[in-house]
């Protein structure tokens, strides 16, 4: 693509759309390079909109784009395509371009986030200050709404989106989910908009009048300090009045760090109801936060709560009327395990964005911190994460605990979770003489632990349902118990959640009568117990506040270490031992069939049984896995007991008792069950019982033993052979074999031997669900197929090997072959008897 100044806009396009079918990647982002450098932004205005969707992918997933999610680095184009979309590469310097002319353009309403559409639709103001004043009404008998984005916005939503989009084609899995493209270009650009270090790189670009449009203006001269759960200073604007944004520094600084993270939240963690949308923006909600936003600043003059957030409550768009039935309304919600793992990353890296900022402005009070000079990064860096993460991200692993398929693929739910209540693994401090266990966490997070209360105690509640029903014999589920159990463990937390909960349930009529009337500070005649006084009934109103706005005022609060939570984890610990039994019952058995097998198998003098060749069973359920399964619960245990204070003689007593009582014997009765209609029905006990290994249902092949499935250690064109050969001879024969098994003498025992026993062939299976009697009667037959096994063939050749090494030939060998298995045959006949009695 040569540069063309004279060429018009509509041939770029062309020429653009022509390219990408025809040039490979590579050509097309060095010709796109010259052309962001060479052409004017009133041409570039025109190819944003196609360059956008033709990278990312179209909005409704029919256009896959550049598949970045598939673009990992063994890939020839995985470099080209992160040195064109980092931060600081041409598509960037296009935004930036496009964005100091003020262009707009527009996103369909339908594409937006569920809520926020639905909201939208039915006219009411969206909760997000990302979409206030964007909405453009449509020409007369057009129905679609769409919004007015700037470029900045616009690529963002769409970067976003690509994440989300559902897509026809059928995508292969790459080897690893954190290894591609589109999972590193996340990580670079939350690290260059939300820097740990430094301050935001500035836009290369600049209008006539040295401003940039921000999405989401704040007035100036108001700071962070009121955004506690919902920030007047991002939500009181009028609706129809976009105001122009100044020259002001401290508005153009952070901008694009608050529009780049409120793009990530709304558009990966959106999935919820809306009857959760409509609890969540409720006007009793809203006097709660207005009485939470009075407590925290005294110097300020008392607003009436017909203002700022609670009017932004009650505002309607003017053409549609509000909701009926929001319930109505919901959208399907099931998240990839890379979804999950990206929302992880934007956790973690949001801890060490807020956990960088200085000390003095971390412990100053907001009355304090409006006076001095902070940065409005460092004001960004003191509520990000109570702002704008908290609320959406509590109710986004809610919804996965709930709904997540009961596998091993919920680790990445799990520690999503766990990154995010343990902010103090994202300090920065390299030095740490504690050992993990060990590890005190420090007095300054009981703040965050309070105003995070039910990420901590409802969450923990939700993976005690999930883990009572999940197989924990399997070592992956053993280790997301003992992750869990040994978080919650760590000293001076539960103490935290416990003071948490005390100052929740503490009585309303207790704070009425606890908060003074004026708050004045001592400088104004105040005392400091007063000021003492408005510190605690201020981290009562957070707390409640946090609660209330995450499950509504009419709550029912569960304690977790109440009575109630205390009996399921007693419940639990019982489960947990179980499976510990279990494993270890399991493990000892593999060891013992290993040894037994291992030497003598190779001579045929093993288990011969096929139908346990086809028991399905997977690594995790050897015996080093197993090993690995007892030791995760025996400290999952130990850790469990030091949270909730439990007796360890009690501990070991249940043990003990569960140890004596499931023997094998009992482990081989069926599951619990109940007689219904058609049979046998499983009940809640069964299937516990079924999931932790206790008991099982007897299923094995009850097919022709002949016919069953060929095994990857045989050949199968000698399966096929064999058994043609075997039944030929079976058909001819039959007659000879029924009779030599029929006699009651030494020659009927021999013959029974080498041919199928009639007797142990013939077994009344029973179906728990249809009670239908299956029996098979099968008769003598030879059977061929164990020399199609690569095993045989390879003992076979070593054997004449050997023959040829003595001097035998073909013959010979296979005559004493022959001899010795008859010998064998009747060493085993003769003293069947005694085997058996030993």
């Amino acid at each position: 693509m040569s540069s063309q100044s004279l060429q018009q806009p509509s041939f770029l396009l062309a020429n653009l759309k022509a390219d990408a079918t025809t040039k490979p990647l590579i050509q097309r982002c060095q010709d796109l390079l010259k052309i962001i450098d060479e052409y004017p932004a009133k041409e570039l205005h025109l190819i944003f909109p196609w360059l956008v969707e033709n990278v990312f992918g179209s909005l409704d997933g029919v256009i896959s784009g550049w598949s970045l999610r598939l673009l990992h680095s063994r890939c020839n184009e995985y470099n080209v395509v992160l040195d064109f979309l980092n931060p600081s590469g041409p598509m960037m310097k296009l935004v930036y371009k496009l964005q100091a002319e003020e262009y707009k353009y527009e996103l369909p309403v339908n594409y937006l986030p569920g809520p926020v559409k639905a909201c939208i639709q039915e006219g009411v103001l969206p909760d997000c200050p990302l979409f206030h004043n964007k909405l453009q009404f449509p020409p007369p008998g057009v129905l679609t709404l769409s919004l007015a984005l700037n470029p900045f916005e616009f690529f963002m939503f769409n970067f976003a989106h690509c994440l989300v989009a559902p897509r026809n084609c059928l995508q292969t899995q790459v080897s690893s989910l954190t290894d591609s493209a589109y999972f590193l270009l996340v990580d670079m650009y939350l690290k260059y908009f939300l820097p740990v270090e430094g301050s935001v790189p500035p836009s290369p670009f600049s209008d006539s009048r040295g401003s940039v449009t921000a999405p989401s203006p704040r007035a100036s001269g108001v700071s962070f300090a009121g955004y506690g759960v919902h920030s007047p200073s991002l939500l009181k604007h009028h609706i129809f009045h976009q105001p122009s944004v100044n020259a002001d520094p401290a508005a153009q600084e952070i901008w694009r760090s608050e529009t780049l993270l409120q793009m990530f939240v709304e558009v990966w963690l959106h999935h919820y109801s809306l009857d959760m949308y409509q609890k969540l923006q409720s006007p009793q909600l809203a006097l709660l936060q207005y009485r939470l936003s009075m407590s925290s600043m005294p110097c300020q003059p008392h607003a009436p709560p017909g203002s700022g957030t609670f009017h932004t409550y009650q505002v309607l768009l003017p053409f549609h009327s509000p909701p009926a039935l929001w319930g109505l309304l919901e959208e399907p919600f099931s998240p990839s395990e890379e979804h999950v793992l990206v929302v992880r990353l934007l956790v973690k890296h949001l801890h060490a964005f807020s956990n960088s900022l200085k000390p003095e402005q971390l412990s100053s009070s907001p009355s304090a911190h409006s006076h001095t000079h902070a940065s409005p990064l460092e004001e960004f860096k003191r509520v990000v994460v109570q702002r704008f993460v908290q609320q959406k991200l509590y109710l986004f692993l809610q919804h996965c605990f709930g709904h997540w398929p009961l596998d091993a693929s919920f680790r990445a739910v799990l520690e999503t979770w766990l990154s995010y209540i343990q902010p103090w693994r994202y300090t920065g401090e390299k030095n740490n003489p504690q050992p993990d266990q060990n590890r005190t966490v420090p007095d300054k997070w009981e703040p965050f632990v309070h105003e995070n209360l039910l990420l901590y105690t409802k969450l923990f509640q939700g993976f005690l349902n999930r883990a009572v029903r999940t197989d924990l014999v399997n070592p992956k589920n053993a280790l997301m118990v003992f992750r869990v159990a040994k978080v919650f463990a760590q000293p001076n937390l539960e103490e935290m959640i416990q003071k948490g909960e005390q100052l929740f349930l503490e009585p309303e009529h207790v704070l009425h009568h606890r908060q003074p009337r004026g708050y004045l500070t001592p400088s104004q005649g105040g005392s400091y117990l007063s000021s003492r006084q408005r510190v605690v009934t201020d981290t009562v109103f957070k707390v409640k506040s946090h609660v209330y706005s995450l499950e509504g005022q009419d709550c029912q609060y569960k304690q977790m270490f109440g009575p109630e939570v205390r009996g399921a984890v007693m419940k639990f610990i019982q489960i947990i031992a179980q499976a510990r039994h279990t494993a270890k019952r399991i493990s000892d058995h593999s060891t013992e069939a290993a040894a037994n097998n291992s030497f003598l198998s190779w001579f045929g003098l093993g288990s011969s049984d096929l139908s346990n060749t086809f028991s399905g069973a997977e690594p995790e359920e050897s015996g080093e896995c197993l090993k690995k399964t007892h030791e995760f619960l025996d400290r999952a245990l130990e850790n469990l007991c030091q949270i909730f204070k439990l007796n360890q003689g009690q501990l070991a007593q249940l043990i003990s008792n569960l140890s004596s009582s499931q023997d094998d014997g009992h482990s081989r009765q069926l599951p619990d069950c109940i007689q219904g209609e058609n049979g046998l029905i499983l009940t809640d006990l069964g299937r516990r019982q079924i999931i932790n290994g206790l008991r099982r249902f007897e299923v094995q092949y009850q097919g022709d033993p002949e016919l069953q499935p060929i095994r990857s250690y045989e050949s199968a064109l000698l399966v096929r052979f064999l058994y043609r050969l075997s039944s030929l001879l079976n058909d001819r024969f039959r007659g000879h074999m029924c009779a030599l098994c029929s006699r009651s003498d030494f020659l009927g025992r021999l013959g029974r031997r080498y041919l199928a026993d009639p007797d142990s062939s013939v077994r009344p299976k029973r179906s728990p669900l249809s009670r239908r009697t299956l029996e098979r009667s099968l008769q003598p037959r030879l059977s061929l197929r164990p020399l199609a096994s690569y095993r045989t063939l390879l003992l076979l050749l070593l054997f004449y090997l050997l023959g040829a090494l003595l001097s035998l030939g073909p013959l010979p060998s296979t005559v004493l072959l022959l001899t010795g298995a008859v010998l064998y045959g009747v060493l085993m006949t003769l003293f069947a008897e005694k085997l058996k009695t030993h």
